[in-house]
């Protein structure tokens, strides 16, 4: 019983944390802040996860984890669907400010030279997302090359940006439509 909360208790923390990353940035929140959201003590913590950049790299790891999966049952789930079909839905299931990638995306930006075994977290998920979307632009177009892909993952990164503006018109149908008319 011990274990399960302790588990419970690492969840929460793990969900707190995102939370707060997502609001505020993974620089402006401390430990401090985190312990106190999630109502645990500071000992507890650094038991549980020993440091914030093990945390940051926790939260990454889970984040990227739920994002595979999701993207794996696009691919394999919907094998009646259309490639263009399949393309879409992983760019609205990344293209979502409530989604998992928010996270990710934002790490891309704030992590890499404080946090740089986390950071590889992010690179290893967006190259095997590379990798992937490649290989299924290979079964629509035989021309398609990994400049494309790389490209649908920016028009991805593009809509974020855009989500994450004040003030701005949500336009991720336009975004994703312009690249589906330069791929065919």
């Amino acid at each position: 019983m011990k274990n399960l909360e302790s588990s419970f208790r690492a969840l929460r923390v793990l969900h707190v944390a995102k939370d707060l990353f997502n609001q505020d940035g993974f620089n402006k929140v401390g430990v401090d802040r985190i312990i106190a959201e999630a109502k645990i003590p500071k000992a507890t913590f650094y038991n549980d996860f020993h440091s914030k950049a093990r945390l940051i790299e926790m939260c990454l790891t889970f984040q990227k984890d739920a994002l595979k999966v999701k993207v794996f049952s696009i691919l394999k789930s919907y094998r009646e669907e259309m490639v263009l079909d399949k393309l879409k839905q992983i760019y609205l299931l990344h293209a979502d400010l409530n989604g998992f990638y928010r996270l990710p995306f934002k790490a891309i930006f704030e992590i890499e030279k404080f946090y740089p075994k986390a950071y590889s977290v992010v690179i290893e998920y967006r190259t095997w997302l590379i990798n992937e979307i490649y290989k299924l632009l290979l079964t629509v177009k035989t021309t398609a090359s990994m400049k494309d892909a790389h490209m649908f993952l920016f028009v991805i990164d593009g809509a974020m940006v855009q989500l994450l503006s004040k003030n701005s018109v949500d336009e991720r149908d336009k975004l994703l439509n312009y690249f589906l008319i330069m791929l065919s």
